[in-house]
């Protein structure tokens, strides 16, 4: 019973000793992906950010593009007898 009893606190001290091992080495793996990813994330953001303003400038000038095809088909449309 007490030879059991021993096998079985080391294999929970085993077991213990390869979870500390598991989350120390995925701690250090996440730690290199946020110190290595940042940059990256960071002028990521900025293109999109550029991309998006970019599309913006066009979806105004499409507006306004619209607006004035619209008022000349109105205008056209009215001026008909």
């Amino acid at each position: 019973m007490v030879l059991f009893l021993l096998a079985q606190g080391g294999a929970i001290a085993i077991a213990g000793a390869s979870m500390l091992a598991y989350f120390t080495k995925l701690e250090t793996r996440v730690s290199i992906m946020e110190e290595r990813g940042a940059a990256y994330t960071v002028s990521r953001l900025d293109e999109l950010k550029l991309k998006i303003n970019s599309l913006e400038g066009q979806i105004k000038n499409n507006q306004a593009t619209i607006d004035r095809l619209v008022a000349a088909f109105l205008k056209d449309r009215d001026a008909r007898p």
